[in-house]
């Protein structure tokens, strides 16, 4: 196998991954709202409620860091595809990425994560004054 594919699986493992990892966590915060949801209506106590924004934008956090670390390996995996068969080096080092102007900002304002974190955060707002 030559280097320069063998390079790419890597970075191309490690894209899967956290994409991987995104998809778990969106799955895991959609199951933890609902469960908060129905601790609250079961006993009638609005803290679970209130409970339910530290999950929700924790997990947003963490789903813009997973989006942004993918975002960062993709630009390496552009960066190493061109690369010729001499300069592999198997460096996994995204910091040239960064200065490409790729943030965690960026990605955790990206309109993907905004559409779906969104909806959670305005689901508990909803119940939370539905609830009242």
């Amino acid at each position: 196998m030559d280097r320069k594919q063998s390079h790419l699986e890597m970075i191309q493992g490690i894209v899967n991954r956290l994409s991987h990892n995104s998809f778990l966590l969106k799955g895991w915060t959609v199951i933890l709202i609902s469960a908060l949801f129905a601790l609250a209506a079961k006993d009638k106590n609005l803290l679970f409620i209130y409970l339910a924004y530290f999950p929700s934008i924790a997990f947003w956090c963490l789903d813009g860091y997973f989006l942004w670390q993918e975002r960062l390996f993709r630009k390496l995996y552009d960066h190493v595809r061109v690369l010729n068969e001499d300069e592999i080096d198997y460096s996994m080092n995204v910091n040239n990425a960064e200065i490409d102007g790729i943030t965690w900002a960026k990605a955790f304002l990206s309109k993907t994560l905004l559409l779906f974190h969104g909806v959670i955060l305005g689901s508990i707002i909803a119940v939370m004054f539905l609830s009242n």
